[in-house]
């Protein structure tokens, strides 16, 4: 009797356990539902502007679904701006930037993770001091660089600086500790150089890490906007996301193509990301890096 007492007492407690982790995952889904919706809404609203005219689009309250929906806007930010030559110019410039960085701080990472040197970690950590630095503080010295090598106006001025980054040398410093040092020495033992042992076994192991990093740096490559509007004047090495302001007028913006240009920018790479989506979670997870 007792037995049966304990056995009923078992179950309604898991079944009680069971209902309380239903209304936890309910109640939490909930709530990652009501912000997303807030962090996905100004998306909608930019999506519905681009395909309304201008009085529509300064319409108060806001009329989320357009009277009519005006598709020929894409056609005309193509017409009103060269929007190809936009599209062009950061997709050259963000491959740029990725593929050089890749390779500058991977071969930093290396140096830091697996060469021993006098002030190696003072170094390091003097290095990732730089993290903590804005942007906006290095700005001026980094136009007067460009001026005085006459990179301004030119691709040069929009690949060059961007290409160290402390973070993607923190990135895949973290991932090259994971890998084990019996490969190396196995390859030290077989002759191999250290650039050897470097370029055909830590890079082609370090893959995941790589792709996370080459995404995060071609994501903010695409989207930045303040430094090539700073060292770019002519259209002809203009970002999309400078050429974009060819719909501000002095009195006026034309709301509805600006809108549409920026959903043409960032459709590119919204499919990029989701394509890449399990990479930056596998790199993220092995790099050592989580929050």
């Amino acid at each position: 009797m007792n037995a049966d007492l304990s056995a009923t007492g078992v179950v309604a407690s898991g079944l009680k356990k069971s209902s309380m982790e239903r209304i936890t995952h309910f109640i939490t889904y909930v709530i990652l539902l009501f912000f997303s919706g807030i962090m996905v809404l100004p998306f909608i609203w930019m999506v519905s502007s681009s395909l309304k005219n201008l009085e529509e689009v300064s319409e108060i309250p806001i009329r989320w679904i357009p009277e009519t929906f005006r598709f020929h806007n894409y056609v005309e930010v193509f017409q009103s701006i060269p929007m190809a030559r936009f599209m062009f110019n950061s997709l050259f410039v963000s491959v740029s930037v990725m593929i050089l960085s890749l390779f500058v701080s991977s071969m930093a990472a290396y140096a830091f993770a697996r060469m021993d040197f006098k002030g190696k970690n003072i170094l390091f950590m003097s290095f990732l001091t730089t993290l903590m630095i804005p942007q906006q503080v290095t700005m001026i010295p980094n136009f007067l660089i460009m001026k005085y090598l006459g990179w301004l106006n030119s691709y040069s001025a929009l690949i060059f600086p961007s290409v160290f980054t402390a973070f993607g040398v923190f990135m895949l410093r973290q991932f090259f500790l994971s890998i084990p040092k019996e490969l190396e020495e196995a390859a030290r033992i077989d002759g191999c150089s250290r650039f050897r042992i470097y370029w055909n076994i830590m890079i082609p192991l370090a893959q995941p890490a790589f792709v996370t990093l080459g995404i995060f740096i071609f994501l903010g490559e695409w989207n930045s906007f303040l430094w090539p509007l700073i060292v770019i004047d002519s259209i002809e090495f203009q970002p999309i996301q400078v050429g974009l302001r060819s719909f501000q007028g002095e009195f006026m913006t034309h709301w509805h193509l600006m809108m549409a240009g920026a959903f043409i920018a960032e459709a590119p790479v919204l499919i990029f990301y989701m394509f890449c989506q399990k990479y930056i979670i596998q790199g993220i997870a092995t790099s050592g890096i989580k929050g």
